[in-house]
């Protein structure tokens, strides 16, 4: 199981699972378009696989000057955007706003002026309606769920996912 905000998905394997939660949330990635990253320098680490997806699923990439670093060392494009609000224009809220990225991955750490921002950044996504993932492996996950053929999770009744002492699955009746 994986929750995302208030909803969760139940099925078989964490990538169907995740699917479901990001169905119900509405947190799915548009099929092409571009995506804001900024991503924390604890989650750079893990972000590559992220990266990588995004740049064969064709995305154009926006993010943050550490960020746009780290993508340009793995020898990708990038457009670095000032993270700051306060240092020029145009910044993260900016590009958020006027309909530039079509996503946001914005990861939580740092000093209070970064957290500031990052709220920020969450929040104009919000209020423009835009998926916006706080985790890489929710982000990732949702990155994944582009290139699946069809639906890759099972539609089954809850009972249907719990098996029988005997150890088989309840079936619907």
């Amino acid at each position: 199981m994986k929750s995302t905000g208030e909803v969760m998905g139940i099925d078989y394997d964490y990538e169907s699972a995740i699917s479901k939660a990001l169905i119900a949330a509405d947190l799915r990635l548009p099929v092409n378009g571009s995506i804001l990253l900024s991503i924390s320098d604890e989650d750079k680490k893990q972000s590559g696989k992220l990266i990588q997806k995004l740049v064969d699923e064709g995305y154009d990439l926006f993010a943050t000057e550490g960020t746009a670093s780290l993508i340009s060392e793995l020898g990708k494009k990038v457009v670095a955007i000032p993270k700051r609000l306060n240092e020029g224009h145009p910044n993260v809220v900016d590009i958020i706003v006027n309909g530039t990225v079509d996503a946001v991955v914005n990861t939580i750490t740092g000093n209070s002026s970064a957290v500031k921002d990052g709220f920020h950044i969450r929040r104009a996504a919000v209020e423009k309606r835009i998926p916006c993932f706080t985790s890489i492996d929710t982000a990732t996950a949702a990155a994944e769920s582009l290139t699946s053929e069809g639906p890759n999770y099972n539609v089954k009744s809850m009972l249907e996912y719990i098996p029988t002492p005997e150890g088989e699955p309840h079936h619907a009746k």
